[in-house]
């Protein structure tokens, strides 16, 4: 199964790590999200693109390459919204995922797809909404 999903996540979460950051294919543009397992209370890690909301947020996109669901980390979130991510530039951050809506997701979801064509590409191939989350840091 060298070719499954979360074969793929674990080696771009090796690479991220062995390179502060940095993955050959997306740049600085992805964070590690430590998401809890909505049944199972296990800890999980999911690269994830993400854009600098402002110096204390960032959003991502449960885009999970089009599919016709949503990625697994999009529900442990709504179950769980106090989580952490390892970022390119911040280390590891102690986040409250948001999920947004309305015109405050559309306007998020554009930037999604001026940052990178695929995101266009996912939105055509599937017949739900993609959502959008806002993690916020927590000031612990």
């Amino acid at each position: 199964m060298a070719n499954s999903p979360s074969s793929w996540n674990d080696q771009v979460i090796a690479e991220f790590r062995a390179n502060n950051g940095s993955v050959a294919r997306f740049g600085r543009n992805l964070v590690l999200i430590h998401h809890t397992g909505a049944k199972s209370g296990v800890e999980r890690v999911a690269p994830a693109r993400a854009i600098r909301h402002d110096p204390d947020s960032w959003l991502v996109a449960a885009s999970k390459g089009g599919a016709p669901d949503n990625p697994a980390w999009y529900h442990n979130l709504l179950a769980h919204p106090d989580a952490y991510i390892e970022t390119p530039d911040d280390g590891t951050v102690a986040v409250h995922a948001e999920e947004l809506h309305g015109a405050e997701r559309d306007e998020a979801w554009e930037r999604f797809k001026e940052a990178s064509p695929g995101f266009r590409d996912y939105e055509r191939k599937t017949t739900r909404v993609i959502p959008v989350l806002v993690l916020r840091r927590r000031h612990e």
